[in-house]
């Protein structure tokens, strides 16, 4: 078991790529704690998941959520090894200058800011343990951004970028911080990305990935499971693209 001994919280981690993480970390020995907004959500993603699994309620957006979900971790755990910053949103396919200033607030919120808030609550519990791992979920957006998603893009290449200046101020304090940057997913928010769920368009986003699919939970949990192992012990600052050749 490659994670055996380890605690991880993994935000949105009631479906999607977060379910997919928590549960093969748990199946690869850790204690996890699913977060996610929908608590009812989570309750059901932690029941299916099993092992040493907690469900939590968060908005990660809101540093009140995030810190008082941190504490009832630590109460239950004891101790923070890992943090999966897997928690997003999107706009939907349009226009740049149809985006309502609302929603654009709420992508940077949940895709930037909740990073910062989680490093607030967390770093300084991995700097007295002697260090930790945080992994941040990027995107091929802020890489090779499709058009229609120019906000939810420059939200991702922000997570993409601080992920690295990260891992270079936390590296003397043995935090590693990397990132994974997945291509499209079968995941919930496939039909926002491509505007309308339609046989062409999915068709169309296929055509993008010269390995010739989405990418699938299980894509990410394995990519997340090497990079928060010992075996990444001498990784840090990476943005992986788990993207079936997407950005090449």
């Amino acid at each position: 078991m490659r994670l055996k001994g380890k605690t991880a919280l993994v935000t949105g981690a009631a479906q999607g790529f977060g379910f997919g993480i928590a549960e093969t970390f748990v199946r690869e020995g850790a204690r996890v704690a699913v977060l996610d907004l929908n608590g009812d959500k989570a309750k059901e993603a932690a029941q299916a998941i099993g092992g040493g699994t907690i469900a939590l309620t968060c908005d990660v957006a809101k540093a009140d959520s995030v810190n008082e979900a941190v504490a009832q971790v630590l109460a239950a755990f004891g101790r923070l090894d890992i943090v999966v910053n897997n928690a997003g949103t999107t706009h939907r396919n349009m226009p740049m200058t149809e985006v309502p200033e609302e929603l654009f607030d709420r992508v940077f919120a949940v895709n930037v800011k909740s990073i910062y808030l989680m490093a607030l609550a967390t770093v300084p519990h991995f700097r007295e343990h002697g260090g930790g791992v945080i992994l941040n979920i990027g995107s091929t957006a802020g890489v090779r951004p499709r058009p229609g998603l120019t906000w939810y893009n420059a939200s991702k290449g922000a997570v993409n970028l601080l992920s690295k200046s990260m891992a270079v101020e936390l590296a003397p304090d043995h935090i590693r911080v990397n990132a994974i940057a997945p291509v499209a997913g079968e995941t919930p928010l496939l039909a926002t990305f491509m505007g309308e769920d339609t046989p062409e368009k999915r068709a169309q986003f296929r055509a993008s990935i010269p390995w010739g699919r989405l990418s699938t939970p299980q894509d990410m949990a394995n990519a997340a499971l090497f990079l928060c192992s010992d075996e990444a012990e001498m990784v840090t600052g990476t943005v992986l693209a788990v993207d079936g050749g997407r950005c090449i």
